[in-house]
């Protein structure tokens, strides 16, 4: 890390709309000549047949292997024998986080360039130069970092259309963290993601992510449910994948995603999308920064709107449970996390107070604003 450059990093082309499915050869075809797919069963059911007529029509062979899983070390190892035993060029990622983080780790590892075509609006790995590593129980592992970014993010608005609203707001939770990340890293002047200090323009996206999202976020998520493509669900779409993206990237990362890493250290939680999880680290990362309490209330408000969880019951953990708080904010906290990029000190103290206060506060907050009480996630599902 250099403590005395600013650097911004991005993908080599980010291509978005309704169809861009079906030109995902022509994209493809400048970056290799023996692309490998790599999707799950379910992903390719729905889009396989759109990707086989765009590569054939481009002239590209159509190679697929099944992914399914977590992005884990050994899922990683996998797919680079995989890759390598068909002679790949460049490797590609249709589907969600889990993929394209298996891919890029892998895709670097064989030595070849990596593509991602995202099936969902779910996060803003897509854009990005790492991969977040779980072990096999689903707990954080490590971050992977790259020299380079994704040769091609292209993202077919239909399709994140057509996938369950849920995922679309995951992608609004982690999305919605990046500002407030940003604006702490660059309070702090601490190093981002990107190897060196934040860029304006990186802090500057991370800021549009955010007001692109609080104007366009609830009518989205509506037409969504009816697998509508508006201008509202276009914004959205970008701001998850790209804004967000880059945002995180060059602008920096905070609390927020160190409290998402410290909440996997609970099995309860792993059934959670990691957006969900990331906008209960926002929540508690606002508490730590003693934020104005309107504003507090406001964020709450907001996000319990679009469906996001703000209270410990909802990612399964009760306020009481001090054994399984404490875990969380240790994990949280540990040497190297990105809660040490907040402007102050942060102890693991300080991460469990802030946890075990949320779920009162929150709970008045929607009681007054005629918001669904929190539902328990064991209850809930």
């Amino acid at each position: 890390m250099d403590r005395t450059m600013r650097t911004m990093i991005s993908p080599g082309r980010y291509v978005q709309g309704s169809g861009a499915i079906h030109r995902l050869g022509e994209y493809l075809a400048p970056l290799g000549s023996q692309p490998l797919l790599v999707a799950d069963d379910m992903v390719w059911g729905f889009v396989g047949h759109d990707v086989e007529t765009s590569l054939k029509a481009a002239g590209l062979p159509v190679d697929r292997r099944p992914f399914s899983g977590a992005p884990s070390a050994a899922a990683v190892d996998r797919l680079v024998g995989e890759i390598q035993d068909a002679g790949a060029d460049v490797v590609v990622a249709v589907g969600g986080g889990s993929t394209i983080d298996t891919v890029k780790a892998a895709g670097y590892l064989a030595g070849i360039r990596w593509a991602n075509a995202p099936t969902v609006a779910s996060t803003d790995a897509p854009c990005s130069a790492l991969s977040v590593i779980y072990t096999e129980d689903g707990e954080f592992d490590e971050y992977r970092f790259f020299p380079r970014n994704p040769d091609l993010v292209l993202v077919d608005s239909q399709v994140v259309a057509n996938a369950p609203a849920k995922f679309l707001i995951a992608g609004v939770g982690d999305a919605l963290a990046t500002w407030l990340e940003a604006r702490a890293t660059s309070r702090s002047g601490s190093n981002t993601m990107a190897g060196g200090l934040p860029t304006v323009t990186g802090t500057a996206l991370a800021k549009l992510s955010w007001d692109v999202l609080w104007e366009n976020a609830l009518p989205a998520v509506d037409a969504v449910r009816d697998h509508q493509v508006t201008p509202a669900v276009e914004k959205v779409i970008e701001a998850n994948t790209l804004l967000s993206g880059l945002g995180f990237e060059s602008g920096g990362l905070a609390a927020a995603h160190a409290i998402h890493n410290g909440l996997t250290a609970v099995p309860a939680t792993h059934g959670l999308a990691h957006g969900q999880k990331v906008n209960l680290g926002s929540v508690a990362q606002l508490v730590l920064e003693g934020a104005d309490p309107a504003d507090l209330r406001e964020f709450i408000e907001f996000t319990t709107s679009v469906g996001l969880p703000t209270t410990l019951a909802e990612v399964g953990i009760r306020s009481d449970d001090a054994e399984s708080v404490r875990a969380v904010a240790r994990a949280a906290s540990a040497e190297g996390e990105t809660i040490h990029s907040m402007p102050f000190e942060v102890l693991a103290d300080d991460v469990a107070a802030a946890l075990a206060s949320i779920d009162r506060f929150a709970t008045r907050v929607r009681e007054d604003a005629k918001l669904p009480a929190p539902v328990p996630y064991a209850a809930a599902h």
